[in-house]
């Protein structure tokens, strides 16, 4: 059952080649983030003042949706959502930021996951405690409704990779039939160290990977997981891993290592989605045609404008 629909964003009111407007899906998940800001992250068994707290939509999928909107993409979100206040919070949200939510999906049962996040002021950490309130996450009978002539790119946070796997081929039997200029560009972030997750790596044209799955194969540094993971992505793809402080690196299709420095805020505010918002400003760079190396320096300095800032307003 779909939970609704918004417009898509529009940059400006311009003509616009026709191609150019189809949209970025984003595949994953949404929830409900309650952030509480404190001076420093507290001690076990204490009583600590807030200096402030929010309600505001999280989840890789929705994070990366937030961020292509502000850039000007048209983009849309599919993901699960449970009925009540925080999925109605929510897709007021994505509404009010023009994502397209026509392919979210209602299901029965669960409730809305929700992340609680402790966000110290004084070191521009966060702490995520999350619920998935069991709700299902989107199949690929689902993904079966959506007409794929509406994209130009599709990207997936890896969660049911089973489900996603058959979503995965569903595009790359549409592409076959297409010439290259009409195909749907992929891309996946595989971010937490499952075993259920890694067949997700062999797809793609794009594959994230996270500095938290480069040091669970045992390599301490971008370019060594770059190197070392580079024989599980299909020929031809692009391997991206991003590294905090230490900027982000990619492997591009011929085997090139290509490096970009972090671009850190004067003051170190918000770090929450900085990942997300890396992978959008990548995904966004992409798409518009821009090169391998303009991408991760663009992907860089938008993730570090978020982290000097409260959320995502004000990144563009």
């Amino acid at each position: 059952m779909a939970a609704g629909a918004a417009g898509a964003a529009g940059a400006g009111g311009a003509l616009r080649d026709p191609a150019a407007e189809k949209r970025i899906l984003c595949v994953g998940l949404v929830c409900l983030d309650i952030i509480s800001v404190v001076e420093a992250y507290p001690a076990e068994d204490t009583d600590t003042r807030c200096l402030s707290q929010r309600w505001q939509r999280g989840g890789n999928a929705s994070n990366s949706c937030t961020v292509l909107a502000l850039l000007g993409a048209p983009c849309a979100f599919m993901g699960s959502l449970a009925p009540g206040h925080a999925a109605d919070f929510v897709l007021a949200d994505l509404r009010r930021r023009g994502v397209d939510v026509r392919h979210a999906v209602l299901q029965p049962g669960g409730r809305m996951p929700t992340s609680v996040v402790i966000a110290s002021a004084s070191r521009g950490t966060r702490t995520i405690l999350h619920a998935s309130g069991n709700l299902p996450d989107v199949t690929a009978r689902d993904f079966e409704r959506i007409d794929l002539e509406q994209f130009r790119w599709i990207h997936w946070e890896a969660r049911n990779a089973a489900e996603q796997l058959r979503m995965m081929q569903r595009v790359e039997e549409h592409n076959r039939a297409l010439p290259p200029a009409r195909r749907i560009r992929t891309s996946v972030e595989v971010e937490k160290p499952r075993e259920e997750l890694l067949p997700l790596l062999a797809h793609g044209d794009v594959v994230f990977i996270s500095k938290d799955l480069a040091k669970h194969f045992g390599y301490r540094s971008a370019p060594e997981a770059l190197r070392g993971l580079r024989g599980r992505v299909q020929p031809g793809a692009t391997l991206i891993c991003a590294w905090a402080e230490e900027g982000a690196d990619a492997m591009g299709p011929g085997g090139e290592l290509l490096h970009a420095d972090a671009c850190p805020p004067e003051t170190l505010v918000d770090t929450l989605g900085a990942g997300d918002t890396f992978n959008a400003a990548v995904i966004f760079a992409l798409s518009g045609g821009q090169s391998l190396q303009d991408a991760l320096n663009f992907g860089c300095r938008i993730a570090g404008r978020k982290c000097g800032i409260q959320g995502y307003d004000g990144i563009v």
